[in-house]
């Protein structure tokens, strides 16, 4: 699914809006791209989607990735890596980074691998910025490439407390 109401790509993918009768004018908060999971926010005030896209909020993220990843690396993601971002070279502003345990999120509809390919770990990362496949292209510079991403925060939101297709008034969060 992508997650997004038009698809000028024409990929053959389901869009949010075959879910549901949305009311005219809605828009994701933030993109999810096609293998990446969690939470995603709609709205249909442009103002809400661009301050909450915005620096001012976090998002946090649950990333497993292809090796057991080390502090170093975890360090290297805290500080800023160097990732590429329209063709240029770019470094990512400071965040927030750690070692978690695997979360037992249910298993994906697609696979991802199993055991025989090596080991995985689990790190929080949390952004206040969203670049193109951003945290894919993080991992990835400090030598750990993404398996799975999950968006579990945006705010205040947590993935955790609210129940599928759940309405939250957004304006607390401002």
């Amino acid at each position: 699914m992508i997650s997004q109401f038009v698809n000028p790509a024409k990929r053959k993918k389901r869009l949010l809006g075959e879910l549901h009768d949305f009311p005219s004018g809605t828009m994701a908060i933030g993109r999810l791209d096609v293998p990446s999971e969690g939470l995603l926010l709609l709205t249909t005030d442009g103002k809400i989607s661009e301050k909450i896209r915005s620096s001012q909020f976090e998002k946090e993220y649950y990333v497993q990735v292809d090796g057991n990843i080390d502090d170093e690396a975890v360090e290297k993601l805290k500080k800023g890596v160097e990732i590429g971002f329209n063709g240029k070279k770019y470094i990512t502003k400071l965040g927030k980074a750690f070692l978690i345990e695997d979360p037992k999120f249910p298993l994906r509809s697609q696979k991802i691998r199993d055991e025989r390919h090596g080991p995985t770990s689990w790190v929080a990362i949390i952004i206040r910025e969203g670049k193109f496949r951003q945290v894919r292209k993080m991992t990835a510079a400090v030598g750990f490439p993404t398996l799975r991403l999950i968006r579990i925060r945006i705010g205040t939101i947590k993935l955790n407390n609210l129940k599928v297709a759940e309405v939250i008034k957004v304006d607390t969060l401002l």
